[in-house]
């Protein structure tokens, strides 16, 4: 079982930026890729980005490179998702999630991938 719980969400303006944080809980020595997704209000779960256990490989959903940086410390069980230039229509229910891998050098990106889901947390981005 992993729990997690996101936090860092709120309100900004168009162009300005914020960090999500995702703290993970496990009694368990597995690996685990990590990754972030966001839903909008009337539209599909979608990808935002992914991160595998080691931290070294990363994936970002095309809408999203070059502005969103997610990241790891696995030391402290944390994921972040640095999120820069953001626009209104970014605004929905981030959530992070966890998948058990086998390499810990792979990255996850599909939802049924995921085993384990936070509660989510609102992100608006104001015009």
């Amino acid at each position: 079982q992993v729990r997690l719980v996101e936090s860092g969400g709120g309100l900004v303006q168009a162009g300005g930026s914020l960090r999500l944080s995702c703290a993970y809980s496990t009694r368990t020595s597995s690996y685990y890729a990590m990754g972030w997704f966001r839903q909008a209000p009337g539209k599909e779960r979608e990808f935002v980005a992914g991160v595998s256990w080691s931290g070294g490989n990363t994936d970002y959903a095309d809408s999203v490179k070059g502005r969103f940086t997610i990241s790891r410390d696995n030391a402290k069980n944390m994921v972040y998702l640095q999120m820069n230039s953001l626009k209104p229509e970014e605004t929905a229910v981030y959530s992070c999630a966890a998948d058990p891998v086998l390499r810990r050098d792979y990255v996850s990106r599909w939802p049924y991938e995921f085993d384990y889901w936070g509660q989510g947390i609102q992100v608006t981005v104001s015009s």
